[in-house]
């Protein structure tokens, strides 16, 4: 299970991640959008996102991708502009080893691992132990 996690203007986006081939994911529907301050409606909106893991999606022609599922949801036209003030994590999971990983942004607009800000649970640790991490994670970003 892979999902990412977007924080933009104190508004999560949780996209669900399809799988089109390993290591390749694209957004799909559904999205769930909820206020970081909602500490109750964004641990039950991971939770669900999680537990729907990545479906398997076509691979699509260049000519066939629609523009990134997040524009709509946050009401921007382009990725530059929803990508522009937004931070994002992931939530991963092999085998009961769940692994939160922070991104930061290059000066190219890329967005890459932050090495340092990597937190490895301990395997078997729960979902909930994940989750819980990740929402005061969510929401100490959004009071900087």
């Amino acid at each position: 299970m892979h999902c990412q996690v977007y924080l933009r203007k104190g508004t999560i986006y949780l996209p669900t991640l399809g799988i089109v081939e390993k290591g390749f994911y694209r957004g799909i529907e559904p999205v769930t959008v909820v206020s970081v301050t909602n500490t109750e409606a964004l641990r039950q909106a991971l939770l669900a996102t999680i537990t729907r893991g990545n479906p398997t999606v076509p691979r699509l022609r260049r000519s066939e991708y629609p523009p990134p599922i997040l524009l709509k949801y946050a009401g921007v036209k382009t990725w530059s502009a929803f990508d522009n003030g937004t931070s994002l994590w992931t939530i991963s999971e092999v085998g009961g080893h769940f692994v939160i990983v922070a991104y930061r942004k290059l000066p190219t607009g890329e967005s890459v691992q932050n090495k340092g800000e990597t937190i490895e649970f301990p395997v078997g640790s729960s979902v909930d132990a994940a989750v819980d991490r990740m929402i005061e994670i969510l929401q100490h970003a959004a009071q900087r």
